[in-house]
């Protein structure tokens, strides 16, 4: 994990991916907890990202920025699916297929919060899109994060092809494509149903929807006929799961259940989680702070404190510590250049024709 240190230098954390689950069974039957290790290291992305999010809300608000998108709420989520991605470029590697409220899972991977502040400002020192795109649109090649859209679920309809490449290599890369509870009523999700369920062409594919019961200001309860969204899979002969998503031991846990089966089974799998939405769908709403939904950030830190592994004052030092390097980080954002105009056509069109070098 890129992060700052107290000078706005980028430092190296270790790899969590190391630490192992616990494997032991509770003695009254339920799930062990998490390695406290893990937990912290879940906990201080889950902090990094919620400040990253509100800094970006900040900067749009104060005109340095056109639009905001994220993820407030979805944490708990996010931030575990990152930490058991297996990172790398090629088909031996994930293909990771994210909508705009990833910021978890990026910073989980390793991703700099530096850069999507210079994504909000349209920077041209913005690396996943030259300041061409809105917030939240990542795009990280060598990590196979496929550049995120704005036009609502279409990545459900492009994952296929990744998983299919990855069935004809071979190995034990897979492809995760997430997305929302309203994008399901886009026809891109049932497409991805089907081409990744044909019997004896099974796709190796996590297909993932984040659910905050909301599309933009239309409830879920108004559309949906299905109890869960994960029943949808059902049909199809796949494996489905609903989780809570606002559990990050919960969702650490299923996650890497549900990567496990589909990086040895070579099948897909629908998993559900239910998450929350913090400051609404986003700048267009208003992006204020919405009181009646769980806040999974206050509920780890509650949980934290409970088993003795974090004190207030650390968390609270934390909080300080990391709000004042992304003030820092913006400050500096504001001074990088905007992007020529006569870059605008970089990156819409390959450089050089494959074709001709026999590619």
């Amino acid at each position: 994990m890129a992060f700052l240190d107290d000078g706005g230098c980028a430092k190296t954390r270790p790899v969590t991916a190391q630490i192992p689950l616990v494997t032991t069974e509770a003695s009254n039957g339920v799930e062990p907890h998490l390695p406290s290790e893990l937990l912290v290291r879940i906990h201080d992305l889950m902090l990094q990202t919620r400040l990253l999010e509100e800094r970006l809300i900040r900067m749009q608000k104060q005109g340095d920025g056109y639009f905001w998108i994220g993820g407030p709420g979805e944490e708990a989520f996010s931030v575990p699916l990152g930490l058991l991605v297996n990172k790398g470029e090629g088909l031996d590697h994930d293909y990771l297929h994210l909508h705009y409220r990833c910021s978890g899972t990026i910073l989980a991977l390793g991703g700099d919060p530096v850069d999507s502040l210079r994504q909000m400002k349209n920077t041209a020192t913005d690396p996943y899109s030259g300041g061409r795109n809105f917030a939240g649109h990542p795009s990280i090649k060598e990590w196979n994060v496929v550049p995120v859209s704005s036009p609502i679920e279409v990545q459900y309809s492009m994952a296929p092809g990744t998983a299919l490449a990855q069935k004809r290599h071979g190995g034990h890369g897979i492809t995760i494509v997430t997305g929302g509870d309203a994008g399901t009523a886009e026809g891109d999700f049932p497409t991805c149903l089907v081409w990744s369920s044909r019997p004896g062409w099974e796709l190796p594919i996590l297909i993932i929807v984040t659910n905050n019961e909301w599309g933009i200001s239309t409830p879920a309860r108004t559309q949906h006929g299905e109890k869960q969204i994960s029943d949808r899979g059902i049909p199809f002969g796949m494996q489905t799961k609903t989780i809570n998503g606002n559990d990050p031991e919960v969702s650490y846990r299923e996650v890497k259940k549900a990567m496990d089966y589909v990086r040895t089974e070579r099948k897909p799998f629908l998993l559900e989680a239910r998450v929350s939405r913090l400051y609404g769908h986003s700048s267009s709403s208003g992006a204020s702070f919405i009181n009646d939904e769980v806040d999974p950030l206050k509920e780890i830190e509650a949980r934290l404190e409970q088993r003795s592994i974090l004190t207030r004052a650390h968390m609270d030092q934390l909080r300080e510590k990391y709000t004042q390097q992304l003030l820092e980080a913006s400050k500096r954002v504001r001074t990088e250049p905007q992007p020529e105009g006569s870059s605008i056509w970089n990156h819409v069109f390959a450089e050089t024709n494959g074709a001709k070098r026999g590619h």
